[in-house]
């Protein structure tokens, strides 16, 4: 076969082919631009989809005649002042965005400098360009891109529906609006209404308005302040809560020198950060600043540049890794406001309202003392509740005095007390932790995040009060948590404190089991428990953790040998110990169903406001959750 040239508009639609993969391809490259040009405001147009409109309004510096007839040329930019790929502080730089899209596209570009007369226009028809001619526009750009992929239609095939490709088109919008706060951002997606983010300050507290603008105000009530620097890298952002997260990693938005991008090490780093506090399936809300010298990291390795090479990449980890621990860990205990949302809406649902199983819809079943279910206001006594006089009292006791003739005029002017209003349901005596007054209260604990025990539910809820409303905790999940950061704390400082067993225990596993964990001896003895083969099909533990003293050594080896397949001889010793200590904290805590004193329920409170990460249990989930005055108001639909 004869080599031959492509002809130029051939090319373009090839080169077409990687920089313009959909209508979120367009929206990026022409967003970029737009901030390159130092815009203060953008405007952002989508209609069916991308493939019928994208248009994009800015008032950046704009273009003369000159400058808009070289846009359009192949390899043609402002954004290189000399020829080092390595000094980029622009988002783009290729100059292959604007003739690739008009290579498939018809495109329109209307430019006009500051202080120049008039606008000029230069058009791009599948690749045939037109001259710049006179048009009418303010300062600024516009770009109008329409019927794209009508030069290729196959390219047409492969596009998703409307709505997937909007949905695609908005995300890119957001990545930018986030990126650079100070830049007011208007976005017009199908017929839905404008979208409007005003301009921020370009520092941390204009990035967490930008933040609850672009994600939501649940979003911005649920992350905290991150910052962090090392190795001349600086990082600054917001991190979620890890009660706070999402099914897949799409809300997770990082930055490199104000460039989107979505990079596996980035990405790797913070599921380290976040392997204690979240399930594995399961992933942070977070919006992620670097900075950093352009030569220290390669932007021009993708052809989307959507991914970065960092020369330092393990100092990048790092830094991602100890600035999210440590603001994780120094947080006061806290969990995800919406935990609370949901309960009430999950109070507050229909089926709930229906009443008891048998009632007919609307209807109120009979009490078995002659009442019904509905409410009533006229049933109050004048000088308050008194339980005597409700249909509903226990069988056997005396009704209440109905008038004051009933008691006796004798018997109130011999100075007989006067018959109580206000009674309780004192037919047995409470029980010492389910008796709010039974509950010391010292000076100050109803301030604390946490407040003061005042009731223990089911044997496993610890039921606390604050000044301002009320925390349910699981005692279970919470003491894993402290058992679990007391082991890591004596890993780091140095070893775990043994408790020699006076007989050593002989569990039988199966054999593949006994053999595996036997060749984890060495990890296990660094976290206080020391085991040895016992002949096939069992191990002999000799040692155990003191933490763990009173812990099940049968259950525990045997959940341990279970777990010990998932462990990955890959990973770092220190994160294969954490995955022995999550296993053995879940052993030597507080099991459910233990019924605590009051004292200790305060004592275990104490000790969660003190510990880190105490808001979640090893395995993610939620230790307590906290409900305000204005979430038990709406409970009982008083707001």
């Amino acid at each position: 076969m004869t080599i031959r040239r492509l002809p130029p508009v051939l090319i373009d639609r090839i080169a077409a082919g990687e920089v313009v993969e959909r209508p979120a391809a367009v929206v990026k490259e022409l967003m970029e631009n737009a901030m390159d040009a130092g815009a203060r405001a953008v405007e952002v147009v989508v209609r069916g989809g991308g493939r019928d409109l994208v248009r994009i309004t800015d008032d950046g510096c704009g273009m003369g005649p000159d400058d808009l007839a070289l846009c359009v040329e192949r390899h043609a930019t402002s954004k290189l002042a000399g020829e080092d790929l390595l000094a980029i502080s622009t988002l783009g730089f290729r100059g292959e965005a604007l003739p690739s899209i008009g290579a498939v596209a018809h495109l329109a570009i209307a430019s006009r400098p500051t202080g120049a007369p008039h606008a000029f226009e230069v058009r791009v028809d599948g690749g045939v360009v037109t001259p710049p001619r006179p048009a009418a526009l303010g300062a600024g750009t516009r770009v109008e891109v329409r019927d794209l992929f009508f030069a290729t239609p196959a390219r047409l095939k492969f596009l998703k529906s409307d709505r997937a490709e909007t949905t695609a088109a908005v995300d890119v919008v957001r990545r930018l609006a986030l990126a650079r706060p100070d830049v007011a951002v208007t976005l017009v997606a199908e017929d839905k209404p404008a979208v409007i983010w005003p301009a921020r300050a370009l520092d941390a507290q204009g990035r967490a308005a930008r933040l609850a603008d672009v994600l939501g105000a649940e979003t911005g009530a649920n992350v905290i302040p991150v910052e962090g620097a090392r190795g001349g890298v600086v990082l600054e952002g917001l991190a979620g809560l890890p009660s706070y997260s999402k099914a897949n990693s799409l809300s997770q938005y990082l930055f490199v020198n104000g460039r989107p991008v979505r990079d596996k090490l980035l990405m790797g780093a913070i599921r380290g950060a976040y392997a204690d506090l979240l399930p594995s399936d399961r992933y942070p809300v977070l919006a992620l600043f670097f900075s950093l010298d352009p030569r220290e990291v390669d932007v021009n390795v993708h052809p989307a540049k959507t991914e970065v090479r960092f020369r330092d990449g393990g100092n990048v980890r790092a830094l991602i890794v100890r600035t999210l621990s440590d603001a994780l860990a120094a947080r006061l205990p806290r969990t995800a406001g919406t935990i609370a949302d949901r309960l009430v809406a999950l109070a507050r649902a229909p089926e709930l309202e229906q009443g008891p199983p048998g009632a007919a819809r609307g209807t109120t079943p009979p009490l078995s003392g002659g009442g019904t279910w509905a409410r009533t206001a006229a049933y109050a006594p004048r000088g308050g509740y008194d339980w005597r006089s409700s249909p509903a009292r226990p069988p056997g006791t005396p009704m209440a005095p109905q008038s004051f003739a009933e008691v006796g005029r004798e018997d109130y002017a011999a100075g007989a007390p006067e018959p109580p209003v206000q009674g309780a349901f004192d037919i047995a005596p409470p029980s010492a932790d389910a008796r709010a007054d039974a509950a010391p209260v010292e000076a100050g604990d109803l301030d604390r995040p946490l407040g003061a025990a005042r009731a223990q539910l089911h044997e496993t809820y610890i039921v606390a009060q604050t000044r301002d409303g009320l925390v349910l905790v699981d005692q279970h999940a919470a003491h894993e948590r402290l058992v679990y950061e007391r082991l890591k704390a004596g890993l780091d400082r140095d070893g775990v404190a043994r408790q020699g067993l006076l007989i050593p225990a002989v569990v039988d596993l199966d054999p593949a089991d006994a053999e595996r964990l036997a060749d984890k001896a060495a990890d296990l003895s660094a976290l206080g428990l020391v085991v040895e083969p016992f002949g096939p099909g069992a191990v002999l533990v000799r040692e155990v953790p003191a933490l763990l003293k009173d812990a099940d050594v049968t259950k525990l080896v045997r959940d341990l040998a279970e777990h010990a397949a998932e462990w990955d001889d890959a990973l770092p010793l220190e994160r294969r110990l954490l995955h022995v200590a999550a296993t053995m904290a879940c052993h030597g805590s507080v099991r459910a169903g233990r019924r605590l004193r009051v004292e200790e329920m305060n004592a275990l409170l104490r000790e969660m406001e003190a510990t880190p990460n105490s808001g979640e249990c090893n395995h993610g989930r939620p230790t307590f959750v906290t409900l305000s005055l204005k979430d038990v108001e709406k409970l009982f639909a008083r707001r």
